[in-house]
This record gives structure tokens, C-alpha cells and sequence, in this order.
């Protein structure tokens, strides 16, 4: 009975092909970070250091920040397939050339690479918006929020494996056949950006300042916020199991804590009402900064994450929820678009400041400081919040 509503979600035409392909199409994503850094410093690669390999990472996730919205933006503009058949192309020209690049060119093409990444995240989202009814959408962007979890549990591991296995050149070769087989994938299922209703309501583009709000400022920094507690404390835990040597049991410690969220995103997708982002990352937050407080063994970490664990899946897809009620389908996404640069910039600003943390006070502080930022972050969205939502609930009239 617990599986029902989510079978009555899947029977929906289009969604079960739709969240098959994203599940797929994501894994050589995930794997694109890991990737390129393992080709930098990998002996049969180019055989540099970290620091290296930070730079190469970071200019294509600058490219990705700045790429995201501009995307979406295409989108609503030109409909889904001339973006999807622009990005695999640059994908494919990339990946197929990146293995024979010295340093400082491959540090270059990251940028126009990471810019024209595809943007497998934001369509599949925005799609199952048009396909999902408004009362199915939360369990919708649950489901698609565990699908998420699952491809970042497999994507990085595979590409290590990879790496380990048959050397960073041959991996590379695989992620661009990945990312092609995945943008043909897309460009082939071809799912609809916006419902039927929703192609009648649309009369032209949508002027940003009837969506770009103060509140949605406020929206954007919760979710920079809510990806930087997730990263934070990944390497937080990273850094305590290190430090006890406890190394051997990293990777299933990881796994447990994913799988706290996915069970915290499948209870979340069938409630009956959903719950405000506000409170889902200030409570994971607040549930975060006494972590670094227990000591011992590593199960008593493990299971001092279960509470702030099981609600991550639910805060990433309450905001998703909150940026499609607040925003008209015209400008979706370039909304969902930007929803992806905040998720990428709390996601590439915490593993700097979290290893200043851990390699001064120590790790158990770093748990401490990644929930502060959600907890202050919650506090200073909040006035914001509240004066846009009562305007923003509201249907939001399209300029002819």
C-alpha cells in the first residue's frame, strides 16, 4: 500500500520513460568532476597535481553556473531540442579531444565546455512539471530528488572504478559516449516543457521582474545554502573517519547517509501538505551542528546523521516545488536554470571553506560551521520570504 501512490505516479504517460532516461543520463554527469580530476593528476594522464586539477574542475563549474540559466532560458525561448542538440554536440567534440589536450588548453575549453554542459538536471525537472498533475508534483520532485541520490551514488564511483581499472584516457572516452547516448536519448523521447494548459497560457516572454523577486533571492540562497551543508558535511565525515582511521569504512559510511535521504524523500513525496523550505534547511541546519560533537566510534557519527540526513532529499525537492508554484511557465526554465547555479555554487563553495575548517580547528567544528550557514542563511531569506510569497502565490500575469 506504502508503493501505491507512487504506482499511480509512474502509470502517468511519459513519466516512467521520462525518469528512466533521467536516472541514465545522469550518471555521466555526476561523473564529469571526478573525471577530469582523476585525468590531471592521474599518471597516464597528465600526471599533475590536485592543485591542478581544482582549477580545471572549478572552470568548468564556473561554466556550468553561468551556462545553467542561459539554458533554460533557450528553452523557453526555442523549445527543448535545438538546446539539447547544441550541448551534445560541444559535449561530444569535448569529451572526444580533452584526453589528447595539454594543461593549459584543457583548462581553457573546460570553461565553453562547462557553459554548453547539458542540462539534463533542469529539463528533467521542468518536464515532469508539464507532465505531472500540480496534486502529484511533490511526490513528483521526491521521486525525482532519490533518482538524483542514486545517480550521484553511482556516477563518481564508476568513474574512480574506471580510472583504476583501465586508466583516465579510455574513462574519458566513456563519459563522452555517456553524455552523447544520453542528449540523443533526450533529443529522441523529446518530453514537453509546459503542460497544454500551460502552451494556451503562454502568450510570450516573461519580464523577470514579475518573478525575479527579493523572494526569490531569498529562495536561491537557501538552496546555496542547503547544497553547502550537504557538501560541508560530506567532507566533514570524510575527514573524522580519516582522522580515527577509520578509511576502509568511507565509502559505506556514505552510502547509509545517502540512504537516510532517500527514505526521507519517499515518506516526503507522500504527505499530504508540503513543508516550507525554510524549515526543512534550517532544521537540517540546526540537526547538523552538533554532529562533530560525538565522539568514538565511527557508527555513533553514522547514526548521529539520521535525523539531518532523512532531510536532505525533502529540502532539495521543496525547493524545486516552491520555484515551480512561484514562477509562470514562460519563464520556468530559466528559473529551474538557476535553481542549478545556486545548487553549484553551494556545492563548489563548500569544499574550501570546510577544509580551512578541518585543517585548523578541526572537523568536528566544520560540521558545526556547514550547519550555521543553513541556519543564518534561513534567518536572513526569512523577511524576504514572507513579503514575496503572499504576492508570488498568486497567478502571475504574462506580458503579451
Amino acid at each position: 500500500m506504502a508503493f501505491e501512490p507512487y504506482r499511480r505516479l509512474l502509470a502517468i504517460p511519459g513519466v516512467r520513460s521520462l525518469l528512466l532516461v533521467g536516472l541514465v543520463a545522469r550518471i555521466p554527469s555526476t561523473a564529469v568532476a571526478i573525471t577530469l580530476t582523476m585525468h590531471v593528476v592521474d599518471p597516464s594522464g597528465l600526471g599533475l597535481g590536485f592543485a591542478a586539477a581544482g582549477l580545471v574542475t572549478m572552470a568548468s563549474t564556473v561554466g556550468m553556473a553561468v551556462g545553467s540559466p542561459l539554458a533554460g532560458r533557450f528553452v523557453d525561448s526555442h523549445g527543448l531540442r535545438p538546446v539539447l542538440v547544441v550541448t551534445t554536440l560541444a559535449q561530444l567534440a569535448f569529451w572526444s579531444t580533452a584526453w589528447a589536450m595539454p594543461f593549459p588548453l584543457l583548462l581553457a575549453a573546460s570553461v565553453p565546455a562547462g557553459l554548453l554542459s547539458l542540462p539534463v538536471f533542469s529539463v528533467i525537472r521542468q518536464c515532469l512539471t508539464a507532465l505531472v498533475p500540480v496534486d502529484q508534483r511533490r511526490m513528483g520532485f521526491s521521486l525525482d530528488s532519490m533518482i538524483v541520490e542514486l545517480s550521484y551514488m553511482a556516477g563518481p564511483a564508476l568513474a574512480v572504478a574506471g580510472v583504476t581499472l583501465l586508466g583516465s584516457v579510455p574513462t574519458m572516452g566513456l563519459v563522452a559516449a555517456g553524455l552523447v547516448a544520453s542528449g540523443v536519448a533526450l533529443i529522441a523521447l523529446n518530453p514537453p516543457v509546459r503542460s497544454d494548459e500551460e502552451l494556451q497560457e503562454v502568450a510570450g516572454r516573461v519580464p523577470r521582474r514579475l518573478w525575479l523577486t527579493p523572494g526569490m533571492f531569498g529562495l536561491l540562497g537557501t538552496v546555496v545554502a542547503a547544497t553547502f551543508v550537504l557538501a560541508a558535511t560530506e567532507l566533514s565525515l570524510v575527514a573524522t573517519m580519516k582522522q580515527d582511521g577509520d578509511t576502509a569504512w568511507i565509502g559505506l559510511a556514505i552510502g547509509l547517509w545517502c540512504a537516510y535521504s532517500l527514505m526521507g524523500g519517499f515518506v516526503y513525496g507522500m504527505l499530504p501538505r508540503g513543508v516550507s523550505p525554510l524549515i526543512l534547511i534550517g532544521a537540517m541546519g540546526a540537526l547538523t551542528v552538533p554532529v562533530g560533537l560525538v565522539g568514538g566510534d565511527w557508527h555513533w557519527l553514522i547514526l548521529a546523521l539520521v535525523p539531518a540526513g532523512v532531510l536532505c532529499a525533502p529540502a532539495l525537492s521543496s525547493t524545486i516545488e516552491t520555484v515551480i508554484r512561484w514562477v509562470p511557465a514562460g519563464a520556468r526554465g530559466e528559473a529551474m536554470g538557476l535553481h542549478g547555479t545556486a545548487l553549484l555554487i553551494g556545492g563548489g563553495s563548500a569544499a574550501p571553506i570546510a577544509g580551512v575548517i578541518i585543517d585548523g580547528p578541526g572537523p568536528g567544528w566544520a560540521f558545526a560551521a556547514a550547519g550555521l550557514v543553513g541556519v543564518v542563511m534561513v534567518l536572513v531569506a526569512l523577511p524576504f520570504w514572507r513579503r514575496t510569497a503572499a504576492v508570488v502565490e498568486e497567478p502571475v500575469p504574462v506580458a503579451a
